[in-house]
């Protein structure tokens, strides 16, 4: 596990083909496209214009919907199990890499999300620490080891992703002060701003960036495509960000700026 180093192949294997770029415009110009619509334009199998638009939706450049492709939402997040298997391996090197920065017998927050998950189940090799969460599925993960002490923060439970939100989780958490705080997102802005969906999240997410001394953020590279309308914080507020690929160039100098190190999970 290593600080950022610029690796060059990972900007080519993200490089889009004229069709896949044309297929970004044509959906940023219209809102959605079928793809037997996109299959006639191009002149082209319907499965490889399915093919593309799981590459540009895994990407976070379209949002990818039955039988086609629309814009990526600003107000509503992916449906929970479609993101528990988007991206499934990076995640869980993000996961992976992210759990070698936890020390023994420390505290940690760990909040909502696919990626936290992935690194809750990472945790196994750290002893001895104790765990503060509004994730149920995390707390489900963690509670079995002896020498874990978990501790959910009271709240809301959302049916869809076990997610523990509203007042009383927030309260609860700011009851607390741990060595680490792992935090999803949803999407980062090109200023550097954190974003997410969900306003009783964002605030429990905040809580736990207060209340941490060391911030851990986990996301894959698709969330620099992508937009939510609510405003967590900025990556100046991160002291790590752990992710699978290189940065787009314009965040490197961004990140380098704020003083945040950059770990790249290896695949």
């Amino acid at each position: 596990m290593s600080e950022y180093e610029p690796d060059t192949r990972d900007s080519e294997r993200t490089t889009l083909t004229p069709r896949l770029r044309e297929i970004v415009s044509m959906v940023r110009t219209r809102g959605y496209l079928s793809n037997e619509d996109l299959a006639r334009h191009f002149g082209v199998a319907v499965q490889t214009i399915r093919r593309d638009v799981n590459r540009l939706a895994d990407e976070g450049h379209v949002m990818r919907h039955h039988g086609g492709a629309g814009l990526p939402s600003s107000v509503e997040n992916i449906a929970y199990g479609e993101r528990q298997v988007r991206n499934r391996l990076e995640k869980a090197a993000i996961g992976r890499c992210a759990a070698g920065l936890i020390t023994p017998d420390a505290a940690l927050f760990i909040n909502i999300g696919t990626t936290t998950e992935a690194f809750a189940a990472s945790l196994g090799q750290c002893p001895r620490l104790r765990v503060i969460t509004n994730n149920l599925h995390v707390a489900a993960t963690l509670a079995p080891r002896p020498d874990y002490q978990v501790v959910i923060a009271g709240g809301t439970v959302r049916s869809h992703d076990g997610g523990i939100v509203g007042s009383s989780a927030t309260e609860n958490l700011s009851a607390f002060r741990a060595d680490f705080g792992v935090i999803g997102i949803s999407g980062i802005d090109e200023d550097g701003s954190l974003l997410d969906f969900d306003v009783e999240e964002i605030h429990c997410a905040r809580m736990i960036m207060r209340n941490s001394q060391r911030v851990l953020l986990l996301a894959d590279h698709t969330k620099w495509q992508r937009r939510a309308m609510g405003c967590v914080g900025h990556i100046r507020d991160v002291h790590d960000f752990i992710t699978d690929r290189d940065p787009p160039p314009g965040a490197r100098a961004m990140l380098a700026q704020c003083r945040t190190r950059i770990h790249i999970a290896p695949p």
